[in-house]
């Protein structure tokens, strides 16, 4: 690579990184900002909920890496030329083409990079996140008591705590229990503690009572100092993680397994999130394709290219919705999967042809400026 070719890209690249990560910020601050509930309903650490934001990350890269690419080209192009430093390069001899080359060199390996996060990084941080959200819902130390409420965590069972403190510990406590014969049974404790005993999940109240009515309308009364009461028939559930499309690997998604009934209901989402793992990188190149477009597609001028850029980010914008509504009818029409590809595809052929084709036209119009004109005197 050239020292001039290596020069434009390392003054593409910084901005490309700084918004990148300026943008990357603020969608995860939105993430953060959504995952919040997890600590406050569910009662979990600050480590599950920087877990469950960190492995939304991948997924929310892949949608502000265009964006990023997109807005840090017009940054630096801009600088570039306004500078004249691309017209010093048109001067010194070099063609379109070799300094269009480091700009889509590097919208490339922004679209490589993304692809394999679409096909690879994106899948694996999502199941993780899916199971640590699985674990934190079926929880019992979260989904057995909110505090201030009557929860009913299973058919029958009836819990209350005035309050949950730190380490989980409840106070003024009250459990009303069906039984299967008819009769009831009421713990009401002063203190409550989750707890385990030989490998089972138990509730360990302190300073209590029982009132047990029998099925014959009997009334016993216990008092205890300590009471375990067993929440092994709670913690036992078959429920299972379920991956949704966006979880899962691209075999997965092209190849589903049609003898589960889910996949066969929604084998048309499934080929549609196959397709956009493989069309969305395919808007780095489009992006920066514009980015070119915007700055260098015109001639050189002092006042700057607003009206060009603001062309190019309308189009931009109106590109990226066009794609979203094309994912979202995909999922329901087989066919516009190839407008996925053809959207990006497109518009980076069209801008690009546009950058060439206004080459030729500003070399006509010189070549007429010098013809000498008819009838003429000459000097």
């Amino acid at each position: 690579m050239a020292l001039i070719d290596r020069y434009l890209l390392k003054q593409l690249l910084g901005p490309t990184i700084l918004a990148t990560l300026a943008l990357t910020a603020v969608a995860l601050l939105s993430q953060s900002l959504a995952a919040l509930d997890i600590i406050v309903s569910q009662r979990q650490t600050a480590l599950v909920f920087g877990k469950i934001t960190l492995l939304a990350m991948p997924q929310l890269i892949n949608i502000v890496l265009p964006i990023a690419l997109f807005v840090a080209a017009l940054v630096a192009l801009n600088r570039l030329h306004t500078e004249q430093e691309i017209v010093v390069c048109f001067a010194g001899g070099m063609s379109r083409a070799r300094v269009l080359a480091p700009a889509m060199r590097l919208a490339s390996v922004v679209a490589l990079i993304a692809l394999v996060m679409n096909l690879w990084v994106q899948p694996a941080a999502s199941r993780e996140m899916r199971r640590t959200v699985f674990n934190v819902r079926t929880d019992l130390a979260s989904t057995l008591v909110q505090e201030g409420e009557f929860t009913q965590p299973a058919p029958g069972l009836t819990v209350y705590a005035q309050s949950v403190g730190a380490g989980g510990r409840m106070r003024n406590l009250f459990i009303h229990q069906e039984k299967a014969d008819g009769g009831t049974t009421t713990y009401t404790a002063d203190q409550g503690q989750m707890a385990s005993r030989a490998g089972k999940p138990v509730l360990v109240l302190q300073k209590g009572s029982t009132q047990e009515f029998s099925r014959d309308g009997v009334l016993q009364f216990l008092a205890f100092q300590e009471y375990v009461f067993d929440l092994g028939p709670l913690s036992e559930t078959t429920e299972l993680v379920h991956y949704k499309p966006s979880d899962r690997y691209l075999h997965e998604l092209f190849f589903p397994d049609l003898t589960q009934i889910w996949e066969q209901n929604n084998r048309l989402d499934l080929l549609a999130e196959g397709n956009r793992r493989l069309a969305t990188p395919l808007y780095n190149l489009a992006f920066m394709s514009l980015a070119l477009w915007a700055i260098i597609g015109g001639g050189f001028s002092r006042l700057g290219y607003g009206r060009r850029i603001a062309i190019a980010s309308a189009t931009a914008g109106g590109v990226r919705i066009l794609g979203f509504i094309v994912e979202a009818g995909c999922e329901s029409e087989a066919w516009l999967n190839i407008f996925q590809y053809l959207i990006p595809l497109g518009t980076m052929i069209i801008a690009l042809r546009a950058q060439f084709r206004q080459r030729a036209s500003r070399y006509i119009d010189i070549r007429q400026r010098r013809a000498p004109v008819v009838g003429a005197t000459p000097a």
